[in-house]
């Protein structure tokens, strides 16, 4: 079967990327076009303006469709934004024959209770992650099908999430004459991008700061362990300097992305910066050390809250792998270092070039990037597993015109795709 052009668009606080890529025979992911622009309609990773994010999405989708000469139709769409929460929870079925091998059926129908669990009005389960099984009592077990026993119990990480964010993404996304063929949460896509598998057993924190957000995801064991969102990212950072050195928000930003640095102690008063004044004002001038402590004081904050996470998820000591940074926002200077220092975990820059094939625009292997390419990797790997399940269905389907359809309506409802089909069926109903 013909490699699948799997499409990404990360509709971020600062930006919308779209971006276009295909697996190639070597397993790889390459990637075909992309377009980027400003985000003008979202904050702190949700839609606060449907018309200006409808306009700023289709401007990246063709400029990605241009590039890559595809007609773009089918979007694997990013969730994320401070609605998102997580919470543990453990789950237990009582088998009706003990001496019967514990079946997937068994598994299945366990995690799909999970889903059953009553939320707060306005909420809903996004996925339901199992940690370890359990059965009679006997702990720590990672594959329980085949095993025997009574009762059958599993430890879960949950995720939970505001189904009117995720609706107006979904109107988003059909204004732009687009059809969402999932709905992914932005944590794991960027972990899909930076991370290699030895990082996700040996133990390890990706922390993604964004325009808006600063997301979270701790992996052990090649789990997802603990997730969450901090409603802070760059675009605080921004503010802090637009206020701090009396000046316009454009040059602020510029002044960040060009000479902006985390340690004010590696800069010095001698170097200076000008600015433009505003019409008929002298130019203004700011040290680098100035700007450094303003833009330190701020990124301190967001590191602590980062570091309370991981210290509550109780997996401080066991990230062997230490944090990975990555997001528009780990692009400042010396922002690494600041992390070790404040947290004493050791830590470094990922780049999105773990899973890309070797001809890819330098642009792209950018942290600013993780998000998009993790949508394109993990819409890939979901593509993968529904062929593996529908081998029957895709044959039963390749004859009709609207194959691709057929195979979407064919899937599971288990996960984010549960999550995609209440909002559907829901934007189905309104109309």
């Amino acid at each position: 079967m013909e490699n699948e052009i799997i499409v990404g668009l990360d509709i971020g606080t600062t930006k919308i990327a779209c971006i276009v890529g295909q697996k190639n025979e070597f397993g790889k992911i390459e990637i075909l076009g992309s377009g980027k622009t400003e985000s003008i309609g979202v904050k702190r990773g949700v839609v606060i303006n449907i018309e200006d994010t409808v306009t700023s999405i289709r401007t990246a989708v063709a400029h990605a469709g241009e590039k890559s000469g595809v007609e773009i139709k089918y979007v694997n769409v990013g969730i994320a934004g401070q609605h998102i929460k997580s919470i543990q929870h453990r789950g237990s079925l009582i088998r009706e024959d003990a001496d019967m091998e514990i079946t997937n059926e068994e598994v299945e129908k366990l995690i799909s209770n999970m889903y059953k669990l009553n939320m707060s009005p306005g909420e809903e389960i996004i996925e339901v992650i199992p940690q370890d099984f359990i059965i009679d009592d006997e702990d720590g077990i990672r594959h329980p099908v085949g095993m025997l026993g009574n009762k059958l119990e599993a430890n879960f990480h949950i995720i939970i999430g505001q189904i009117a964010a995720a609706k107006n993404i979904y109107k988003c996304i059909i204004k732009a004459d687009l059809e969402m063929a999932d709905l992914i949460l932005e944590p794991m896509a960027s972990a899909e991008a930076v991370l290699s598998e030895e990082e996700k057993e040996a133990g390890v924190a990706l922390v993604d700061i964004g325009g808006g957000t600063s997301d979270i995801a701790i992996f052990q064991d090649n789990i997802i362990r603990h997730t969450a969102v901090i409603p802070f990212g760059g675009d605080i950072i921004t503010e802090d300097v637009k206020e701090g050195c009396s000046i316009i928000r454009r040059h602020a930003e510029e002044l960040k992305v060009k000479f902006g640095s985390a340690l004010a102690s590696e800069n010095s008063e001698s170097e200076v910066v000008a600015i433009p004044g505003l019409r008929g004002r002298p130019p203004k001038e700011i040290t680098l050390k100035n700007l450094a402590s303003i833009i330190q004081a701020r990124m301190e904050e967001v590191i602590d809250h980062v570091h309370y996470e991981i210290k509550t998820s109780g997996f401080e000591k066991k990230l062997i792998a230490g944090i990975v940074l990555t997001g528009g926002g780990a692009q400042l200077k010396h922002i690494n270092q600041l992390m070790e220092f404040k947290t004493g975990i050791e830590t470094r820059i990922g780049y999105p070039n773990e899973h890309l094939a070797k001809e890819v625009p330098e642009d792209m292997a950018s942290p600013m990037y993780a998000t998009g390419i993790g949508l394109v990797i993990e819409g890939v790997k979901r593509m993968d597993s529904e062929i593996k399940k529908s081998r029957g269905n895709i044959d039963k389907f390749s004859d009709k015109p609207n194959a691709k359809k057929e195979r979407k309506k064919s899937r599971g409802s288990q996960g984010t795709g549960r999550y995609l089909e209440i909002i559907k069926k829901w934007f189905e109903d309104a109309n």
